[in-house]
């Protein structure tokens, strides 16, 4: 398979578990800096998306309500985006699935406006927030972040590649 020179790939990290802890997002900082959380306020509905897996089926992502969902987007050319892929595989996670975006419709419909990007999603398919530009996920203060919505739930780890047509 041919990779395109513009191939945008979602990293999609499904933290399962129930409970509500952290249903109320941080308040939101004065002037987020590029790589660091930065609150929805108001929680808005994630868009009604969907990814093909490798078999050729197509998932949607409401198939994840009930779960905390981060969703990256990055680009096998852009060099931050490949800079903070090892930081996001430092994270505890239990197992791989790998999912296309062949149209790129996840990056319109999240109306990303650089690369990486990532979103928070919560249980109800909410978006808690974002982070924008390439981000330390092992870093304490990003962690806490993501430990505030998980409480102590699994992570679980899906990658969704851009493919050439």
């Amino acid at each position: 398979m041919r990779w395109s020179r513009a191939l945008v790939c979602l990293l999609l990290l499904v933290l399962a578990g129930g409970g509500s802890a952290g249903e109320e997002s941080p308040g939101a900082p004065e002037r987020a800096r590029f790589g660091e959380f930065i609150p929805a306020s108001p929680l808005l509905p994630a868009p009604a998306i969907s990814f093909v897996d490798l078999a050729g089926n197509t998932v949607s992502l409401s198939e994840f309500t009930g779960k905390i969902v981060l969703v990256n987007l990055w680009a096998t050319w852009c060099e931050p985006c490949v800079r903070e892929m090892p930081l996001l595989d430092k994270l505890e996670l239990k197992s791989v699935k790998i999912y296309l975006d062949p149209k790129s419709t996840v990056e319109r419909a999240f109306k990303v406006q650089g690369l990486p990007t990532s979103f928070l999603i919560d249980r109800q398919s909410r978006i808690l927030g974002r982070v924008e530009g390439a981000a330390e996920w092992d870093a304490p203060k990003l962690l806490g972040v993501l430990k505030s919505f998980l409480g102590d739930d699994e992570i679980i780890k899906a990658s969704l590649h851009k493919a050439r047509p």
